[in-house]
Protein backbone atom coordinates (compact mmCIF):
# COMPACT_ATOMS: atom_id res chain seq x y z
CA UNK A 1 0.00 0.00 0.00
CA UNK A 2 1.40 3.46 -0.74
CA UNK A 3 2.52 5.86 1.82
CA UNK A 4 0.05 7.98 1.28
CA UNK A 5 -3.05 6.26 1.44
CA UNK A 6 -1.95 4.17 4.38
CA UNK A 7 -1.57 8.14 6.07
CA UNK A 8 -5.19 9.08 4.94
CA UNK A 9 -6.51 5.76 6.29
CA UNK A 10 -5.14 5.90 9.37
CA UNK A 11 -6.15 9.48 9.86
CA UNK A 12 -9.77 8.71 8.90
CA UNK A 13 -9.45 6.08 11.79
CA UNK A 14 -8.35 8.81 14.17
CA UNK A 15 -11.40 10.93 13.47
CA UNK A 16 -14.10 8.77 13.39
CA UNK A 17 -14.35 7.01 16.72
CA UNK A 18 -12.90 3.05 16.72
CA UNK A 19 -14.07 3.06 12.73
CA UNK A 20 -10.93 1.16 12.41
CA UNK A 21 -10.57 -0.43 15.13
CA UNK A 22 -10.89 -3.86 13.66
CA UNK A 23 -13.75 -7.02 14.54
CA UNK A 24 -12.58 -6.96 17.99
CA UNK A 25 -14.04 -9.89 19.77
CA UNK A 26 -13.20 -10.01 23.09
CA UNK A 27 -15.42 -12.35 25.66
CA UNK A 28 -18.58 -10.84 24.69
CA UNK A 29 -21.52 -11.09 26.45
CA UNK A 30 -24.31 -13.35 24.74
CA UNK A 31 -28.26 -11.70 24.58
CA UNK A 32 -29.82 -13.06 26.91
CA UNK A 33 -31.45 -16.88 25.54
CA UNK A 34 -29.72 -15.75 22.69
CA UNK A 35 -31.69 -12.97 21.60
CA UNK A 36 -34.49 -15.83 21.26
CA UNK A 37 -33.14 -18.01 19.25
CA UNK A 38 -31.67 -22.07 19.72
CA UNK A 39 -27.88 -22.91 18.72
CA UNK A 40 -25.84 -25.96 19.10
CA UNK A 41 -24.06 -26.53 22.10
CA UNK A 42 -21.17 -24.01 22.46
CA UNK A 43 -22.22 -20.98 19.95
CA UNK A 44 -24.05 -17.96 21.51
CA UNK A 45 -25.61 -14.78 19.74
CA UNK A 46 -25.63 -11.20 20.55
CA UNK A 47 -28.28 -9.22 19.38
CA UNK A 48 -26.39 -6.34 17.38
CA UNK A 49 -29.56 -4.04 16.19
CA UNK A 50 -33.51 -4.74 16.25
CA UNK A 51 -36.61 -3.31 14.89
CA UNK A 52 -34.44 -2.26 11.74
CA UNK A 53 -37.22 -2.44 8.89
CA UNK A 54 -37.74 -5.54 6.86
CA UNK A 55 -34.15 -6.64 6.46
CA UNK A 56 -33.41 -8.73 3.79
CA UNK A 57 -29.65 -9.30 2.75
CA UNK A 58 -26.28 -7.89 4.97
CA UNK A 59 -23.05 -7.50 4.43
CA UNK A 60 -20.37 -7.25 6.79
CA UNK A 61 -17.26 -4.90 5.91
CA UNK A 62 -13.27 -5.55 7.13
CA UNK A 63 -13.93 -3.28 10.42
CA UNK A 64 -16.97 -4.77 11.56
CA UNK A 65 -19.64 -2.06 10.13
CA UNK A 66 -22.56 -4.55 9.08
CA UNK A 67 -24.70 -3.00 6.15
CA UNK A 68 -28.79 -4.42 5.78
CA UNK A 69 -30.93 -4.29 2.80
CA UNK A 70 -34.35 -3.46 3.35
CA UNK A 71 -37.63 -4.75 1.72
CA UNK A 72 -39.47 -1.12 2.71
CA UNK A 73 -38.12 2.25 3.03
CA UNK A 74 -37.79 3.22 6.87
CA UNK A 75 -36.11 6.47 8.40
CA UNK A 76 -35.59 7.95 5.05
CA UNK A 77 -33.21 5.10 3.44
CA UNK A 78 -33.18 1.57 1.82
CA UNK A 79 -30.00 0.96 3.45
CA UNK A 80 -29.44 0.47 7.08
CA UNK A 81 -25.65 1.09 8.00
CA UNK A 82 -24.63 -0.20 11.38
CA UNK A 83 -21.53 0.54 13.76
CA UNK A 84 -20.10 -1.03 17.11
CA UNK A 85 -17.96 1.64 18.32
CA UNK A 86 -17.24 -0.21 21.51
CA UNK A 87 -16.32 -3.31 20.84
CA UNK A 88 -19.62 -5.01 22.59
CA UNK A 89 -21.51 -6.35 19.47
CA UNK A 90 -23.89 -4.18 19.35
CA UNK A 91 -24.51 -1.47 17.03
CA UNK A 92 -24.97 1.79 18.76
CA UNK A 93 -24.24 4.15 15.71
CA UNK A 94 -27.24 3.24 13.01
CA UNK A 95 -27.90 5.41 9.75
CA UNK A 96 -30.40 5.00 7.11
CA UNK A 97 -29.45 6.35 3.27
CA UNK A 98 -30.23 4.97 -0.17
CA UNK A 99 -32.97 5.87 -2.47
CA UNK A 100 -34.09 1.90 -3.22
CA UNK A 101 -35.14 -0.24 -1.43
CA UNK A 102 -34.24 -4.45 -2.25
CA UNK A 103 -32.55 -7.50 -1.64
CA UNK A 104 -28.96 -8.10 -2.84
CA UNK A 105 -26.18 -6.13 -1.01
CA UNK A 106 -22.25 -7.13 -1.39
CA UNK A 107 -19.17 -5.24 -0.70
CA UNK A 108 -16.17 -5.89 -3.06
CA UNK A 109 -12.65 -3.52 -3.75
CA UNK A 110 -13.75 -0.76 -2.12
CA UNK A 111 -17.88 -0.43 -3.65
CA UNK A 112 -21.08 -0.99 -1.68
CA UNK A 113 -23.11 -3.12 -4.20
CA UNK A 114 -26.80 -2.96 -3.34
CA UNK A 115 -29.68 -4.23 -6.17
CA UNK A 116 -33.14 -3.00 -5.63
CA UNK A 117 -35.56 -4.96 -7.80
CA UNK A 118 -34.88 -3.29 -11.31
CA UNK A 119 -30.96 -3.36 -10.97
CA UNK A 120 -27.88 -2.95 -9.53
CA UNK A 121 -26.27 -0.08 -8.05
CA UNK A 122 -22.73 0.83 -6.32
CA UNK A 123 -21.32 3.38 -3.65
CA UNK A 124 -17.81 4.12 -3.74
CA UNK A 125 -16.48 3.74 0.34
CA UNK A 126 -14.09 5.92 1.95
CA UNK A 127 -11.97 4.61 5.02
CA UNK A 128 -13.47 5.40 8.06
CA UNK A 129 -17.30 6.36 6.73
CA UNK A 130 -19.83 4.54 8.03
CA UNK A 131 -22.26 5.99 5.10
CA UNK A 132 -20.99 6.66 1.97
CA UNK A 133 -21.46 10.18 0.93
CA UNK A 134 -21.40 10.19 -3.00
CA UNK A 135 -24.50 9.41 -5.35
CA UNK A 136 -24.78 6.10 -6.03
CA UNK A 137 -23.47 4.68 -9.73
CA UNK A 138 -25.60 2.24 -11.85
CA UNK A 139 -23.79 -1.01 -13.04
CA UNK A 140 -27.01 -2.42 -14.80
CA UNK A 141 -30.56 -1.07 -15.16
CA UNK A 142 -33.82 -1.99 -16.65
CA UNK A 143 -34.20 -5.40 -15.23
CA UNK A 144 -37.68 -6.90 -15.16
CA UNK A 145 -39.61 -5.34 -12.87
CA UNK A 146 -42.41 -7.80 -11.87
CA UNK A 147 -45.43 -8.38 -9.33
CA UNK A 148 -43.77 -12.60 -8.07
CA UNK A 149 -39.86 -13.21 -7.06
CA UNK A 150 -39.07 -9.62 -7.77
CA UNK A 151 -35.71 -9.52 -5.43
CA UNK A 152 -32.78 -9.87 -7.36
CA UNK A 153 -30.10 -11.05 -5.14
CA UNK A 154 -26.27 -11.02 -6.08
CA UNK A 155 -23.28 -12.85 -5.77
CA UNK A 156 -19.22 -12.40 -7.26
CA UNK A 157 -17.40 -14.54 -8.84
CA UNK A 158 -13.62 -14.47 -10.18
CA UNK A 159 -12.42 -12.73 -13.00
CA UNK A 160 -14.95 -9.72 -11.58
CA UNK A 161 -18.12 -11.14 -12.46
CA UNK A 162 -21.36 -10.50 -11.37
CA UNK A 163 -24.17 -13.04 -10.97
CA UNK A 164 -27.35 -11.95 -10.47
CA UNK A 165 -31.01 -13.86 -10.07
CA UNK A 166 -33.56 -12.99 -11.87
CA UNK A 167 -37.05 -15.10 -10.47
CA UNK A 168 -39.95 -15.95 -13.12
CA UNK A 169 -42.82 -13.91 -12.24
CA UNK A 170 -44.86 -17.31 -12.40
CA UNK A 171 -45.45 -20.29 -10.35
CA UNK A 172 -45.10 -22.65 -13.31
CA UNK A 173 -45.63 -20.76 -16.37
CA UNK A 174 -49.67 -21.56 -16.68
CA UNK A 175 -51.30 -19.89 -19.45
CA UNK A 176 -53.25 -18.39 -16.57
CA UNK A 177 -51.27 -17.96 -13.69
CA UNK A 178 -52.33 -19.83 -10.38
CA UNK A 179 -55.82 -20.80 -12.01
CA UNK A 180 -56.67 -24.40 -11.19
CA UNK A 181 -56.43 -26.80 -14.51
CA UNK A 182 -54.50 -24.19 -16.49
CA UNK A 183 -51.65 -25.90 -18.93
CA UNK A 184 -48.24 -24.56 -19.09
CA UNK A 185 -46.92 -22.40 -21.98
CA UNK A 186 -44.40 -24.35 -24.38
CA UNK A 187 -42.38 -23.59 -24.75
CA UNK A 188 -42.58 -21.30 -21.70
CA UNK A 189 -41.60 -18.07 -23.25
CA UNK A 190 -40.71 -15.91 -19.61
CA UNK A 191 -37.36 -18.18 -19.98
CA UNK A 192 -35.96 -15.56 -22.36
CA UNK A 193 -35.53 -12.75 -19.78
CA UNK A 194 -36.48 -14.71 -16.43
CA UNK A 195 -36.37 -17.91 -14.65
CA UNK A 196 -32.20 -18.11 -14.12
CA UNK A 197 -29.02 -16.50 -13.66
CA UNK A 198 -27.67 -13.86 -15.34
CA UNK A 199 -23.66 -12.97 -15.69
CA UNK A 200 -22.61 -9.22 -16.13
CA UNK A 201 -19.10 -7.39 -15.53
CA UNK A 202 -18.91 -6.15 -12.26
CA UNK A 203 -16.84 -2.75 -13.16
CA UNK A 204 -18.90 -1.94 -15.87
CA UNK A 205 -21.55 1.15 -15.85
CA UNK A 206 -24.81 0.78 -17.13
CA UNK A 207 -25.28 -2.61 -18.62
CA UNK A 208 -28.72 -3.75 -19.94
CA UNK A 209 -29.46 -7.09 -19.61
CA UNK A 210 -29.08 -7.50 -22.99
CA UNK A 211 -25.76 -6.86 -22.21
CA UNK A 212 -25.46 -9.51 -19.71
CA UNK A 213 -25.37 -13.06 -20.13
CA UNK A 214 -27.35 -15.46 -19.47
CA UNK A 215 -25.49 -18.03 -17.44
CA UNK A 216 -27.89 -20.57 -16.52
CA UNK A 217 -31.67 -21.19 -16.77
CA UNK A 218 -34.89 -23.31 -15.85
CA UNK A 219 -34.75 -21.75 -11.89
CA UNK A 220 -37.86 -20.51 -10.51
CA UNK A 221 -36.13 -18.13 -8.07
CA UNK A 222 -32.91 -18.54 -6.61
CA UNK A 223 -33.05 -15.91 -3.96
CA UNK A 224 -30.27 -17.92 -2.51
CA UNK A 225 -27.26 -17.15 -4.30
CA UNK A 226 -23.60 -17.33 -3.21
CA UNK A 227 -20.17 -18.25 -5.02
CA UNK A 228 -17.84 -20.54 -3.07
CA UNK A 229 -14.19 -19.26 -3.00
CA UNK A 230 -12.60 -22.59 -1.98
CA UNK A 231 -13.94 -24.45 -5.30
CA UNK A 232 -14.56 -21.17 -7.50
CA UNK A 233 -18.08 -22.32 -8.12
CA UNK A 234 -21.45 -20.41 -7.82
CA UNK A 235 -23.97 -22.41 -6.05
CA UNK A 236 -28.15 -21.63 -5.33
CA UNK A 237 -30.72 -23.14 -3.77
CA UNK A 238 -34.45 -22.85 -5.66
CA UNK A 239 -37.78 -21.78 -4.70
CA UNK A 240 -39.54 -24.91 -5.69
CA UNK A 241 -43.64 -24.43 -7.21
CA UNK A 242 -46.60 -23.54 -5.35
CA UNK A 243 -49.81 -24.98 -4.92
CA UNK A 244 -50.02 -28.72 -6.60
CA UNK A 245 -53.16 -29.33 -4.67
CA UNK A 246 -55.01 -26.17 -5.14
CA UNK A 247 -54.58 -26.03 -9.00
CA UNK A 248 -54.75 -29.95 -9.41
CA UNK A 249 -56.71 -31.42 -6.87
CA UNK A 250 -57.16 -34.76 -8.52
CA UNK A 251 -53.95 -35.69 -9.03
CA UNK A 252 -52.13 -34.63 -5.79
CA UNK A 253 -53.59 -34.42 -2.06
CA UNK A 254 -53.36 -31.60 0.59
CA UNK A 255 -50.31 -33.85 2.11
CA UNK A 256 -48.77 -33.73 -0.79
CA UNK A 257 -48.81 -30.29 -1.92
CA UNK A 258 -47.73 -29.41 1.40
CA UNK A 259 -44.44 -31.78 1.00
CA UNK A 260 -43.67 -31.31 -2.37
CA UNK A 261 -41.41 -29.95 -5.03
CA UNK A 262 -38.31 -29.89 -3.04
CA UNK A 263 -36.28 -27.15 -1.96
CA UNK A 264 -33.36 -27.67 -4.49
CA UNK A 265 -29.67 -27.22 -3.93
CA UNK A 266 -28.26 -26.56 -7.04
CA UNK A 267 -24.59 -26.26 -8.42
CA UNK A 268 -24.48 -24.04 -11.23
CA UNK A 269 -21.83 -24.01 -14.37
CA UNK A 270 -22.67 -21.94 -17.14
CA UNK A 271 -25.17 -23.17 -19.66
CA UNK A 272 -26.68 -25.84 -17.14
CA UNK A 273 -30.39 -25.76 -17.35
CA UNK A 274 -32.56 -27.25 -14.28
CA UNK A 275 -35.77 -27.76 -15.46
CA UNK A 276 -38.35 -25.18 -14.20
CA UNK A 277 -41.15 -24.86 -15.67
CA UNK A 278 -41.62 -28.49 -17.13
CA UNK A 279 -39.88 -30.46 -14.12
CA UNK A 280 -39.60 -30.35 -10.47
CA UNK A 281 -38.07 -32.40 -7.92
CA UNK A 282 -39.26 -34.66 -5.86
CA UNK A 283 -37.55 -35.46 -2.64
CA UNK A 284 -39.06 -38.68 -1.66
CA UNK A 285 -38.63 -40.37 -5.13
CA UNK A 286 -35.39 -39.05 -5.70
CA UNK A 287 -35.67 -37.71 -9.07
CA UNK A 288 -37.62 -35.20 -10.99
CA UNK A 289 -40.84 -35.57 -12.55
CA UNK A 290 -43.14 -34.12 -15.16
CA UNK A 291 -44.85 -30.96 -13.85
CA UNK A 292 -49.16 -31.20 -14.15
CA UNK A 293 -49.40 -28.24 -16.10
CA UNK A 294 -47.11 -29.86 -19.01
CA UNK A 295 -49.04 -33.36 -18.62
CA UNK A 296 -49.77 -32.95 -22.51
CA UNK A 297 -46.27 -32.67 -23.49
CA UNK A 298 -45.24 -35.68 -22.09
CA UNK A 299 -43.66 -37.00 -24.94
CA UNK A 300 -41.46 -33.85 -25.54
CA UNK A 301 -39.91 -33.22 -22.11
CA UNK A 302 -37.58 -35.93 -20.64
CA UNK A 303 -37.10 -34.81 -17.18
CA UNK A 304 -33.90 -36.56 -16.94
CA UNK A 305 -32.04 -34.59 -18.86
CA UNK A 306 -32.06 -31.73 -16.56
CA UNK A 307 -29.57 -31.34 -13.72
CA UNK A 308 -30.01 -32.89 -10.40
CA UNK A 309 -29.60 -31.20 -7.19
CA UNK A 310 -26.96 -31.81 -4.96
CA UNK A 311 -29.02 -31.42 -2.10
CA UNK A 312 -33.33 -31.27 -1.56
CA UNK A 313 -34.96 -30.00 1.17
CA UNK A 314 -38.46 -30.73 2.07
CA UNK A 315 -41.35 -28.39 0.26
CA UNK A 316 -42.04 -24.65 0.82
CA UNK A 317 -38.85 -23.88 3.19
CA UNK A 318 -38.77 -20.65 1.30
CA UNK A 319 -34.68 -20.23 0.57
CA UNK A 320 -33.23 -17.14 1.05
CA UNK A 321 -30.01 -17.11 1.60
CA UNK A 322 -26.77 -18.97 1.65
CA UNK A 323 -23.38 -18.37 2.49
CA UNK A 324 -19.82 -20.81 2.67
CA UNK A 325 -18.16 -20.48 5.69
CA UNK A 326 -14.59 -19.77 5.22
CA UNK A 327 -13.47 -18.28 8.51
CA UNK A 328 -11.69 -19.77 11.78
CA UNK A 329 -14.02 -19.10 14.29
CA UNK A 330 -15.85 -22.25 14.24
CA UNK A 331 -15.22 -25.29 15.25
CA UNK A 332 -12.91 -27.00 11.93
CA UNK A 333 -15.89 -29.53 10.87
CA UNK A 334 -17.17 -25.82 9.75
CA UNK A 335 -14.79 -24.80 7.34
CA UNK A 336 -16.13 -24.92 3.82
CA UNK A 337 -19.62 -25.78 4.54
CA UNK A 338 -22.42 -23.93 3.40
CA UNK A 339 -25.22 -22.35 5.42
CA UNK A 340 -28.65 -21.79 4.50
CA UNK A 341 -31.56 -19.22 5.98
CA UNK A 342 -34.94 -20.89 5.36
CA UNK A 343 -37.36 -17.61 5.61
CA UNK A 344 -40.23 -19.91 6.42
CA UNK A 345 -43.49 -21.36 4.11
CA UNK A 346 -46.78 -19.97 3.78
CA UNK A 347 -48.32 -22.50 1.82
CA UNK A 348 -48.39 -25.84 3.74
CA UNK A 349 -51.94 -25.05 5.13
CA UNK A 350 -53.68 -26.57 7.11
CA UNK A 351 -50.32 -28.58 7.70
CA UNK A 352 -47.97 -26.52 10.08
CA UNK A 353 -45.89 -23.97 8.16
CA UNK A 354 -42.18 -24.80 8.09
CA UNK A 355 -38.58 -24.08 7.17
CA UNK A 356 -37.89 -20.97 9.58
CA UNK A 357 -34.16 -22.09 10.29
CA UNK A 358 -30.80 -22.16 9.40
CA UNK A 359 -29.16 -25.64 8.59
CA UNK A 360 -25.26 -26.04 8.05
CA UNK A 361 -24.38 -28.70 5.21
CA UNK A 362 -20.88 -29.94 5.61
CA UNK A 363 -18.96 -30.09 2.31
CA UNK A 364 -15.83 -31.82 0.48
CA UNK A 365 -14.72 -31.21 -2.58
CA UNK A 366 -17.66 -29.70 -4.13
CA UNK A 367 -20.50 -31.65 -2.66
CA UNK A 368 -22.12 -31.84 0.59
CA UNK A 369 -20.36 -34.32 3.12
CA UNK A 370 -23.49 -35.59 4.82
CA UNK A 371 -26.97 -34.96 5.14
CA UNK A 372 -28.22 -31.12 6.52
CA UNK A 373 -28.82 -29.97 10.33
CA UNK A 374 -30.26 -27.00 11.88
CA UNK A 375 -28.08 -24.60 13.18
CA UNK A 376 -30.20 -21.61 14.59
CA UNK A 377 -34.30 -22.69 15.30
CA UNK A 378 -36.63 -21.27 17.51
CA UNK A 379 -37.55 -18.09 15.19
CA UNK A 380 -41.44 -19.36 14.59
CA UNK A 381 -41.86 -19.99 18.19
CA UNK A 382 -45.40 -21.85 17.32
CA UNK A 383 -45.39 -25.45 17.16
CA UNK A 384 -48.21 -25.19 15.05
CA UNK A 385 -47.52 -22.05 13.13
CA UNK A 386 -50.47 -21.75 10.46
CA UNK A 387 -49.49 -18.20 9.21
CA UNK A 388 -46.17 -16.74 8.06
CA UNK A 389 -47.54 -13.67 9.84
CA UNK A 390 -47.70 -15.22 13.05
CA UNK A 391 -43.92 -15.93 13.43
CA UNK A 392 -42.10 -14.45 15.77
CA UNK A 393 -38.92 -14.22 13.10
CA UNK A 394 -37.83 -15.25 9.90
CA UNK A 395 -34.24 -15.78 8.83
CA UNK A 396 -33.93 -14.25 6.15
CA UNK A 397 -29.97 -12.91 5.46
CA UNK A 398 -26.37 -14.08 6.48
CA UNK A 399 -23.16 -12.99 6.15
CA UNK A 400 -19.64 -13.44 7.68
CA UNK A 401 -18.09 -11.44 9.78
CA UNK A 402 -14.59 -10.33 9.16
CA UNK A 403 -13.66 -12.42 12.30
CA UNK A 404 -15.39 -15.61 11.61
CA UNK A 405 -18.43 -14.22 13.10
CA UNK A 406 -22.27 -15.50 11.49
CA UNK A 407 -24.53 -12.40 11.33
CA UNK A 408 -28.40 -13.71 10.64
CA UNK A 409 -30.91 -11.04 9.43
CA UNK A 410 -34.65 -11.20 10.16
CA UNK A 411 -37.38 -9.94 7.97
CA UNK A 412 -40.28 -9.86 10.27
CA UNK A 413 -39.10 -7.64 13.62
CA UNK A 414 -35.50 -6.48 11.73
CA UNK A 415 -33.40 -8.10 14.20
CA UNK A 416 -29.66 -9.20 13.44
CA UNK A 417 -28.09 -11.63 15.39
CA UNK A 418 -24.02 -12.13 15.59
CA UNK A 419 -23.71 -15.69 16.24
CA UNK A 420 -19.96 -16.45 17.88
CA UNK A 421 -18.50 -19.79 19.19
CA UNK A 422 -17.31 -19.98 22.86
CA UNK A 423 -16.10 -23.47 22.81
CA UNK A 424 -12.40 -23.94 24.10
CA UNK A 425 -11.01 -25.99 21.58
CA UNK A 426 -12.08 -24.35 18.16
CA UNK A 427 -10.53 -27.09 16.64
CA UNK A 428 -12.96 -29.94 17.10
Amino acid sequence: MKAAALLAILVACLSATAACAGPRNPDLECSPNNGGITLPDGFCAVVVADALGMARHLTVNENGDVYVALSDENNGGGIVALRDTNGDGRADSKQYFGDHTGTGIAIRNGYLYYAPDEGVLRYEMQPGELVPQGKPQTVVQGLPEQNQHAAKSIAFGDQGWLYVNIGAPSNDCQKQDRVPHSPGVFPCSLLKKHGGIWRFKADEAKQSQADGQRFATGIRNAVAIAWNPIDSQLYVVQHGRDQLHDLWPKQYTIEQSAELPAEQFYQVDQGDNFGWPYCYYDWMKHKKVLNPEYQRHSEEIECSKYERPIMAFPGHWAPDALLFYTGNAFPERYHGGAFIAFHGSWNRAPKPQEGYRVVFVPFKDGKPAGNYETFAHGFKKQDKLAAPDNAEFRPVGLAQGPDGSLYIADSHQGRIWRVIYTGEDKQK
